[in-house]
């Protein structure tokens, strides 16, 4: 009676037009209120102790950091990168878009970020070379889904929050899995394109994935720290999110100058000389070797006694010296014999940038772009925290009238297999999707199936790829897909269009989602190589 008294609530209260999270919080508190056995003091609890949940505090940390990263200098460097690696193929510069969505979705953890950041310049260029709006928009639509799927995922901190699920475990088993999306996603625009006669990009040479991959560089790097960081032992998934979120605001106001105070000043001018480029510049490589050399080597051996501080940043340090006189070297006018020229040379650029930035230090953090930067983060964060604590609220009250207990027995009852059960998960996910924004259904469902499939005997981090790949599919359904929104407001397209459009290739996800769903090793693999597998107490 209880079940059926808190469902149509639910359902009665979204159908009536009510957000999702005062849906989930006012059914929950109705029923407790007046059909439960249960306190109402029960509700004060949980709300706190909800709130009080460490795992979710990585939530508005990864959203800052996304909102930092979701810059057009980070997005046009990581276009320029996928360019030069996949742009002479056959509908290059469309599967070039696919793979700068797999990299940009590594830093953001959101798929709308995806889409805004690489659709808004990715469509432009392929128009400009003579793809249809059409066939652009529907790549993005479908590319940036991979933004909830390859790690960092906000999606899957989300579901390891409501099931208690490692966080870690999560984010490696959606490598694996965004690495094949991508992939059939790519393999599909080839298709396409040998069939239509698709442009590709002339081959650019190794020399340009070099220099779009030392442009992109230092916002790529951040996709190391996370996940070096969080399986090198060195700090939680939270604290990796806390971590992204300064270095992001660091590289886009100081390094990149996107924004901020130091926008479109150059770190070299046109008036320095070669001379002193090269003496600068070889520097800059030396010390960004040594950064990364002292970052990755800690990652690596955090947990051996055998191997020093001083022993690494010893042979840091030598390497480092080595690139530093053979770039000079190299750039320079007078070869080996010039680099102590070279470097004197670019003690002023040195002077310069940094006076620069001394001053702005200050004004980086209070200026109209970062206020903006925050404000947005900060919008987003209290939309999902709003709906995280309402959804943990309604799971308490599942859980309390002991709801997937009963619905455990139902199902096992009429026979129902491990094979069965997924069936019947992956068709009531994608019917939600179609309606309810990923987080809001993913908290409603996971309380209700994890049990079940527990008792089932599917696998915790498996069963969490399957609810992150229907999500993906719901951002591309109508009436409610978020990405066909987004992607409707960047083009100027209709959403009519915009669900045209992005059709054909819903059914490569449709694919992926079966093959996601039957082949659990591809989600599984990596987590449990590295980390060994979940423990879940019943």
């Amino acid at each position: 009676m209880e079940t059926t008294i808190l469902f149509v609530l639910v359902l009665g209260l979204l159908f009536v037009g009510v957000p999702v999270a005062v849906s989930l919080g006012l059914s929950s508190i109705l029923l407790i209120a007046f059909f439960s056995t249960d306190s109402m003091s029960s509700v004060a609890i949980q709300l706190f102790t909800a709130s009080q949940n460490y795992t979710l505090l990585a939530i508005p940390f990864f959203v800052l950091a996304s909102a930092f990263m979701s810059t057009g200098g980070v997005a046009k460097r990581i276009i320029r990168f996928a360019i030069a690696t996949v742009g002479h193929f056959r509908g290059g510069l469309a599967m070039a878009s696919v793979l700068a969505c797999m990299l940009f979705a590594a830093l953001s953890g959101s798929s709308p970020a995806t889409v805004v950041a690489i659709g808004t310049i990715a469509i432009a260029g392929m128009r400009q070379v003579g793809y249809s709006k059409e066939f652009a928009a529907g790549i993005i639509a479908n590319a940036g889904t991979l933004g909830i799927l390859i790690p960092p995922s906000i999606v899957m901190v989300v579901y390891a929050a409501a099931t208690d699920v490692s966080v870690g475990r999560m984010f490696l088993a959606g490598v694996m899995p965004g690495i094949v999306a991508g992939l059939m996603l790519m393999i599909a625009i080839y298709i396409v394109a040998r069939i239509k006669g698709l442009p590709s990009e002339p081959w650019r040479g190794f020399g340009e994935i070099v220099a779009g991959g030392k442009d992109a560089g230092w916002g790529l790097f951040l996709i190391i720290i996370i996940i070096g960081g969080i399986y090198g032992g060195v700090f939680t998934p939270t604290e990796a999110a806390a971590v992204a979120a300064v270095y992001s605001f660091f590289i886009a106001l100081f390094i990149y100058r996107d924004m901020g105070p130091m926008a479109g000043i150059k770190w070299v001018s046109e008036t320095d000389s070669r001379s002193a480029r090269a003496g600068f510049s070889g520097v800059v490589y030396a010390l960004a070797f040594y950064f990364v050399w002292m970052i990755l080597s800690f990652f690596a051996t955090n947990d051996s006694d055998s191997i020093t501080f001083a022993g690494r940043s010893n042979l840091g340090l030598a390497i480092s010296f080595a690139i530093l006189v053979a770039y000079t070297a190299w750039r320079g006018d007078k070869g080996l014999a010039g680099v102590p020229g070279a470097l004197v040379a670019g003690l002023p650029v040195w002077s310069r940038n940094l006076s620069l930035m001394g001053r702005n230090f200050g004004k980086a953090f209070f200026n109209e772009d970062t206020r903006k930067v925050m404000v947005d983060a900060s919008k987003t964060t209290i939309m999902l925290m709003f709906i995280i604590v309402n959804a943990l609220l309604f799971a308490h009250v599942l859980t309390s009238e002991r709801i997937p207990d009963a619905i455990t027995q139902l199902m096992l009852g009429y026979g129902f297999t491990w094979f069965t059960f997924l069936i019947a998960v992956n068709i009531l996910l994608l019917i939600g999707g179609q309606f309810m924004e990923p987080s809001g259904l993913l908290l409603i469902v996971a309380p209700v199936v994890f049990p079940i499939a527990m008792e089932l005997g599917v696998d915790p981090v498996h069963l969490g790829i399957i609810m992150v790949v229907n999500m993906e599919i719901g951002m591309i359904t109508p009436p409610i897909g978020l990405n066909l929104f987004v992607t409707s407001g960047i083009t100027g397209m209709s959403l009519v269009q915009v669900v045209r459009a992005a059709l054909p290739f819903v059914a490569v996800l449709f694919l992926f989602l079966i093959i996601v769903t039957y082949v659990p090793g591809l989600s599984t693999w990596l987590p449990y190589s590295l980390m060994g597998p979940e423990i879940v107490t019943r």
